[in-house]
C-alpha cells in the first residue's frame, strides 16, 4: 500500500520516436543509474518447514487499479476469481485473491472486533472466502502494523490487536495477509512484525488455516536481513507507480538483494502495473520479464474486469511464469549493465538459465552475453529457447539481440544433447541513424548473423517501410549459405516523401532461411523510424522545441512548470533556491528527454535544481549527453543547493537527451528543473 511519501493517480509521458520493438518482446535510456552494490555474501536460509510459499505467490491486488473507489466490493471480488478461471490465470499458476485497504469500517465494534463495510461487502468477508475457496482459489486481506492503515480515511490498524485480529482473519477463511508500515507510532519494525507473525502462528495452530505473511515495510529497515523468519515476502522498495520511471527505479533497487531470495521468503519489488495504461505493451512485457527473472511475486494489478487481449497474453504467459515459479527459487543476477544493457541471469533447477536482455534505453540497442558467462557448462552447443516467441534454436554460445527501446527478449538457455534437432538462431540488426527529414534518404545496413553451430541455407532478406515511401537495398538480400558467426549484410537506402508529418513509422526487417534438414525459419525485427524537423536556427527554448521521447518518474514533463506528479498542468512556477524562472521544463526523476538536434547545435545551457515545492526533500543528479555520450553532468544536488549553471557542447550531436537520475537513494520527491534551459544552434 502507500507510502507516507507516495503520490496517488500517477501519470506517465513518453514519446516513443525514437523506439523500435523486436518481435521478441519489449524496454529505454542508457542506465539512469549503476545497480546498488551487491551485498556481502547470505548464507542460503532453508525453506521454512510450514511449506508456505514456497514459489513466489502468484494472484490478484486490487489497490493499483481502484483504490479506494466504490467499485471495489464483493461483486469486484467474485467477479475477479470468476475471470481467474474463464481467463485461464488459474490454470497458469495464479492463486490469490486479494483485498487491500478500505475493506472495513473506520471503526471497530464495542468488542473490539475489525467490522467489514457492509455496503462493500453485505455479506461479510467470509462469504467472500468462502466464493473464492470454491473456485479452488485462496483469499487474501489487508491491514497495517499500527493504529490506523495508510488510507487518509483511517481505517483500524493492527497494533495492539494483532492476536485478536489474526483469530479474526483465519476464521473468516483469509490465506494471505499484507501487513502494511502507517501510523506504526514509532514502535519498533522487527517487534510489530514479529508480534503479529506469532499472532498468525497462534491463529493457524487453533484454526487449522496457515496464512501467507507479506511484510510491507517499504525495505526502510532492510527486512530482508531479519525477515526469513517472520513473514514469506516482505517488500523491498517504496510503493510502484504504473510509470516506466518508477518501474526502472524498483528493478534497481531489487535486483542486489538476490542473496536473500529463496523458497519460502521472497523480496517482493511490489505488484505488477501491467495493464493500467501507463506504460506501452513493450514495457509491460520488459515488467513482466523481469519481475520473473527476480522471482518476485506476481500480483495483478490491472482491473481484470477491463483488460485487454494483451494484458491477458502477458499476464498469462505460462513460459515466462515458469521462470518465476522455478522450485529452485533463485533470484536473477546481474551478469552486465553497461550502456543500459543489461544482461541479467537466473539459475534453474533443471540445470538451464533463464537470461533476460533488458533494454534500458530509449533507442534499439545490441545486447549481447554468452552462454558461458550466465554459468553455463562448456558444450559443444546450446538450445536457445525465446519465452515470449515459443520457438526454440540452436546457438554456438552466443546469446545477443536487437532489444528495442525499453524491451526484453527472454530465454531459456541449456546444455542441451539434442541441440542440432532445433534450427540455428539468426541475430537480426538494422544500424543507422532512424531519424529522417522528410524528402532526405537515410542509409540504413541490415545484418542477419548465424549465432547457430549449425548453417543457415538459403538466406533472404527484406526491409518494409510505410505505403509510399521509397525502401531500396543498396547490397545484396541473399546468402547461399552462412555458416557460424557469418553475416549477411545489406544496405537499405530509406526516404520518406516530402511533406510527410513528424512522428513515428515502422518499418520491419525480415529474414528466412533454411536448417540443415530442411526446416523453413522466419524472423522480423520491427524498428521505428522518426520523421523530425530540422532545429531552428539561433537560441531556442528547449520548452519551446518538440521533444523526441520523454520519460517522467511521477507525472508527465511540464514546460515552463515545475513538475506537479500528477495530470498534466498541475504544477507551479519553475523554482529553485528562491529564483524563479519563467522558461524551463519541470521533470521528476527517474527522466530522460530527448532533442533532435541534427549535427547543426553547439551548446545546451540551463540552470538546474531540486524545485523548492518539495521543501528539504529530494536528491538528484543531472546529465547532458549527446549521442550517449556525457557531456555535462552535476553530480547529486539537494533541494538545499541554489541552481547550479550547466553548459555542454554538443557539436555534431544528432540527438541531445537531458537526463534526471534519483541521486542514489529512490526517487521519493525528486522534482528537478531545468530552468532558463536553451539550445544554441
Amino acid at each position: 500500500m502507500r507510502h507516507p511519501h507516495t503520490r496517488t493517480n500517477p501519470y506517465r509521458v513518453t514519446g516513443a520516436l525514437v523506439a523500435g520493438l523486436l518481435c521478441a518482446s519489449g524496454l529505454a535510456a542508457p542506465a539512469l543509474a549503476a545497480p546498488a552494490a551487491a551485498p556481502a555474501a547470505v548464507p542460503a536460509a532453508p525453506a521454512p518447514a510450514d511449506g508456505l510459499a514456497l514459489t513466489p505467490p502468484m494472484g490478484f491486488n486490487n489497490w493499483n487499479s481502484t483504490h479506494c473507489r466504490a467499485d471495489f466490493d464483493e461483486a469486484m471480488v467474485k467477479g475477479i476469481a470468476d475471470l481467474f478461471v474463464t481467463k485461464g490465470l488459474k490454470d497458469a499458476g495464479y492463486r490469490y485473491v486479494n483485498l487491500d485497504d478500505c475493506w472495513a469500517l473506520p471503526a471497530r465494534d464495542a468488542n473490539g472486533r475489525l467490522v467489514p463495510d457492509p455496503a462493500r461487502f453485505p455479506n461479510g468477508i467470509r462469504a467472500v472466502a468462502d466464493y473464492v475457496h470454491a473456485k479452488g482459489l485462496d483469499l487474501g486481506i489487508y491491514t497495517s502494523a499500527g493504529t490506523k492503515t495508510c488510507n487518509s480515511a483511517g481505517f483500524p490498524g493492527a497494533l495492539g490487536h494483532e492476536y485478536s485480529d489474526a483469530r479474526q482473519f483465519a476464521d473468516w477463511g483469509v490465506d494471505y495477509l499484507k501487513y502494511d508500515n502507517c501510523n506504526n507510532q514509532g514502535a519498533d519494525a522487527r517487534t510489530r512484525y514479529r508480534t503479529m507473525r506469532d499472532a498468525l502462528r497462534a491463529a493457524s495452530a487453533g484454526t487449522g488455516r496457515p496464512i501467507v505473511y507479506s511484510i510491507c515495510e517499504w525495505g526502510e529497515n532492510r527486512p530482508w536481513e531479519w525477515a526469513a523468519d517472520v513473514g514469506q515476502l516482505w517488500r523491498t522498495t517504496g510503493d510502484i507507480s504504473d510509470s516506466w520511471g518508477s518501474m526502472l527505479s524498483i528493478l534497481k533497487q531489487n535486483l542486489p538483494l538476490a542473496p536473500y531470495a529463496g523458497p519460502g521468503h521472497w523480496n517482493d519489488p511490489d505488484m505488477l502495473e501491467v495493464g493500467n495504461g501507463g506504460m506501452t505493451d513493450t514495457e509491460y512485457r520488459s515488467h513482466f520479464s523481469l519481475w520473473s527473472v527476480m522471482a518476485a511475486p506476481l500480483l495483478i494489478g490491472t482491473d481484470l474486469r477491463k483488460a485487454s487481449r494483451a494484458t491477458f497474453d502477458i499476464l498469462g504467459d505460462k513460459e515466462v511464469i515458469a521462470v518465476d515459479q522455478d522450485p529452485l527459487g533463485k533470484q536473477g543476477t546481474v551478469v552486465s549493465s553497461a550502456g543500459g544493457r543489461w544482461v541479467v541471469a537466473k539459475e534453474m533447477k533443471d540445470g538451464s538459465r533463464a537470461v533476460a536482455l533488458f533494454n534500458e534505453s530509449a533507442a534499439p540497442q545490441r545486447i549481447a552475453t554468452s552462454a558461458e558467462a550466465v554459468g553455463l557448462p562448456d558444450a559443444a552447443a546450446y538450445t536457445l529457447r525465446d519465452l515470449w516467441r515459443h520457438r526454440s534454436y540452436n546457438t554456438a554460445g552466443t546469446l545477443a539481440a536487437t532489444v528495442p527501446a525499453h524491451g526484453t527478449v527472454l530465454l531459456r538457455v541449456s546444455a542441451d544433447p539434442h541441440w542440432a534437432t532445433r534450427p540455428p538462431a539468426a541475430e537480426l540488426g538494422l544500424d543507422g541513424n532512424p531519424l529522417l527529414e522528410a524528402g532526405s534518404p537515410a542509409t540504413l545496413t541490415g545484418t542477419v548473423t548465424d549465432l547457430g553451430r549449425t548453417p543457415a541455407r538459403q538466406v533472404s532478406v527484406s526491409l518494409a517501410g510505410p505505403e509510399g515511401w521509397t525502401v531500396r537495398p543498396t547490397s545484396a538480400t541473399t546468402a547461399a549459405t552462412l555458416t557460424t558467426g557469418g553475416t549477411l549484410r545489406t544496405g537499405w537506402r530509406v526516404t520518406a516523401p516530402a511533406g510527410t508529418p513528424t512522428g513515428s513509422n515502422d518499418l520491419t526487417l525480415r529474414a528466412r532461411y533454411r536448417s540443415p534438414s530442411g526446416q523453413r525459419v522466419s524472423g522480423a525485427l520491427e524498428m521505428t523510424a522518426a520523421v523530425v524537423l530540422p532545429p531552428p536556427r539561433g537560441t531556442s527554448y528547449l520548452s519551446d522545441l518538440p521533444l523526441l521521447s520523454a520519460t517522467s518518474g511521477w507525472g508527465p514533463v511540464e514546460r515552463d512548470t515545475s513538475n506537479g506528479e500528477s495530470a498534466a498542468g498541475d504544477g507551479n512556477p519553475l523554482t529553485v533556491g528562491g529564483a524563479v524562472y519563467a522558461k524551463g521544463l519541470g521533470v521528476h526523476a527517474l527522466s530522460d528527454l530527448s532533442f533532435y538536434t541534427g549535427k547543426a547545435c553547439e551548446k545546451v545551457t540551463a540552470d538546474v535544481g531540486v524545485d523548492d515545492e518539495k521543501g528539504a526533500k529530494g536528491t538528484v543528479a543531472f546529465e547532458i549527453r549527446a549521442d550517449g555520450t556525457t557531456v555535462a553532468s552535476t553530480g547529486v544536488l539537494t533541494n538545499a543547493l541554489p541552481a547550479q549553471p550547466v553548459t555542454a557542447d554538443v557539436s555534431g550531436a544528432q540527438v541531445v537527451r537531458l537526463v534526471v537520475t534519483d541521486g542514489g537513494d529512490g526517487d521519493d520527491s525528486d522534482h528537478a528543473d531545468w530552468a532558463d534551459a536553451r539550445l544554441s544552434c
